[in-house]
C-alpha cells in the first residue's frame, strides 16, 4: 500500500469507529432506558417498548441508504462520511441530555425515538459509503484485507462502548448508573464522533470516484440507475446479508442482555465477556481478510454459514449463568462471523461498478438489516418472555441456511477486474 492508501484506510477505519460507538450504546443500556424513558410497572414492556425504538431506527435505515447512498455517489465518498458522522454524533449527544419520563413524561420516549431515527438514517448511508471508500482505497490484491478494516472499525465502536458500559456497571451503584451513568457513556461517544468527524474532514476522496466525476460518468440518480441496470447484484447483496446480520447483532450485540435476561448472569459479568470476545474478534478480522484474498470469497463466507447451520443448536441450547459458558459461546460464535464480517464490504463493492457503488451497497444491506438485524434484539426477548427461548436456535438457523444457498451460487469475485 502507498501511504495515500495507508492513510485512506486509517482515517475510514478510525471514522467509522466512533460513529458506531453511539449506535451499540443504546443495546447495551437497553435495560436501563427502558427504566428511565418509560413509566415504571412493568419492566418487560418497558424493554420491550426500548427494543422497539431500537428495531424502528433499523426502519430508517433503507431510507439513509437510500438518501446519502446517491448522495455519496453523487457528491463523493468523503462528503458522504462527513454527513453521516455528524448525524449520528449530535443525535447521542440528544439522547445523553434528554430527561425521563418522571421530568418531561412522553416527550421523553418520543425525542428518544427521534434520535434513534436520526441515528437510523445516518447508519444506513454510513455503511455502502465507508464500504466503497475502503474497498476502492486498497492496494492491487488486498481489497478484502482493505474492506475488512470496515468490520473492524464497527467491531472496534461496540467494544469502544463494550468497555463504557462494563466501567459503569462495575464502577457505580445502581443509583448512579440509572441516573447519569449511562448518560455519560453516550456522551462521551458524541465526543468521540466529533474527533471522527474531524479526521474524515482531513482525507482525500477516493480516486475512483474521483476519475468516474471527471469522465462524466456519475448517474443523476444513482437509485433508479442502481435498479434499473444492476437488479440481480442487489438481491445478491441482500441475501449475503441476512445471516451476517441477524448473528452479529445476535451475537454481538445484544447476547449480553439476552443472558442477564434469560440465565440471570450480572450485566456486568456479561459485558465483560463481550468485551473480551469483541477484542479477539477485531484482532482476526484482517488476518481473515487476507485469506480471502487468498482464497476467494465464496469458501470463507460458506464456512460461516454452515458453522450456525450446524452450531446453532449447542450455542445456545448449554447458555446458562456461568461465565466461562457464554465467554465460550461468544467466542465460537464471533469466530464464525468473521467468515461473514471479513467479507462484506468487499464481496459487497465488487457487484457494482463506482458509479452506483455506495448506493448498491447501501440500500439492500439496509434493508435486510432492517429486516433480520434490527428485529432480532426484540424477536429474542419476545421469545424469551413467552417461554420460547429454546426455540432461538431455530431462528439462526434458518437465517443461515437462506444465506448459505447464496454463497454457494454467487460468482467468485476475488479475481474481478476492479476500477
Amino acid at each position: 500500500m502507498t501511504p495515500a492508501q495507508r492513510k485512506a484506510i486509517v482515517a475510514g477505519t478510525v471514522g467509522n469507529t466512533v460513529e458506531w460507538v453511539d449506535w451499540a450504546l443504546y443495546s447495551i443500556f437497553a435495560k436501563i432506558i427502558a427504566g428511565v424513558f418509560f413509566p415504571q410497572g412493568n419492566g418487560a414492556t418497558a424493554l420491550l417498548s426500548t427494543l422497539a425504538i431500537f428495531a424502528v431506527g433499523f426502519v430508517m435505515r433503507p431510507v439513509g441508504a437510500a438518501v446519502l447512498g446517491a448522495y455519496a455517489d453523487r457528491k463523493g465518498r468523503k462528503k458522504g462520511l462527513t454527513l453521516t458522522i455528524g448525524l449520528m454524533a449530535g443525535a447521542g449527544f440528544l439522547i445523553a441530555f434528554t430527561p425521563g419520563y418522571d421530568t418531561i413524561g412522553i416527550a421523553a420516549p418520543l425525542i428518544l425515538l427521534v434520535a434513534r431515527l436520526v441515528q437510523g438514517f445516518s447508519a444506513g448511508g454510513e455503511f455502502g459509503s465507508s464500504s466503497a471508500f475502503l474497498v476502492e482505497s486498497a492496494a492491487s490484491g488486498q481489497r478484502a484485507f482493505a474492506g475488512s478494516w470496515q468490520q473492524v472499525s464497527v467491531a472496534g465502536g461496540t467494544l469502544i462502548a463494550s468497555v463504557l458500559g462494563t466501567i459503569s456497571t462495575s464502577l457505580l451503584g445502581e443509583d448512579a448508573l440509572h441516573s447519569w451513568g449511562w448518560r455519560v457513556a453516550f456522551a462521551a461517544g458524541g465526543l468521540l464522533g466529533l474527533l471522527g468527524l474531524w479526521l474524515r474532514v482531513s482525507v482525500e476522496d477516493t480516486a475512483s470516484f474521483t476519475e468516474t466525476k471527471a469522465g462524466g460518468k456519475a448517474p443523476k440518480n444513482p437509485l433508479t440507475a442502481m435498479f434499473r441496470e444492476h437488479p440481480a447484484a442487489a438481491l445478491r447483496v441482500a441475501g449475503i446479508t441476512v445471516a451476517g446480520t441477524l448473528t452479529y447483532y445476535i451475537w454481538v450485540s445484544y447476547l449480553p442482555t439476552y443472558a442477564n435476561l434469560t440465565t440471570g448472569i450480572s450485566l456486568d459479568k456479561a459485558l465483560l465477556s463481550q468485551t473480551l470476545c469483541l477484542t479477539i474478534f477485531m484482532v482476526l478480522l484482517p488476518f481473515v481478510g487476507r485469506l480471502s484474498d487468498r482464497l476467494g470469497r465464496k469458501p470463507t463466507m460458506a464456512g460461516f454459514a454452515l458453522g450456525f447451520v450446524v452450531l446453532a443448536w449447542p450455542m445456545l441450547h448449554f447458555l446458562n449463568g456461568s461465565f466461562v459458558v457464554l465467554f465460550l459461546v461468544q467466542l465460537v460464535g464471533m469466530l464464525l462471523i468473521l467468515g461473514y464480517s471479513a467479507n462484506c464490504a468487499v464481496i459487497m463493492a465488487e457487484q457494482f461498478p463506482p458509479e452506483v457503488r455506495a448506493t448498491g451497497i447501501a440500500l439492500p444491506y439496509a434493508l435486510a438489516v432492517a429486516a433480520f438485524g434490527g428485529t432480532a434484539p426484540y424477536v429474542t426477548t419476545w421469545m424469551s418472555e413467552s417461554g420460547h427461548a429454546d426455540k432461538l436456535w431455530l431462528y439462526v438457523c434458518g437465517a443461515a441456511l437462506l444465506s448459505l444457498a447464496v454463497y454457494l451460487t454467487m460468482p467468485e469475485t476475488k479475481d474481478k477486474e476492479f476500477s
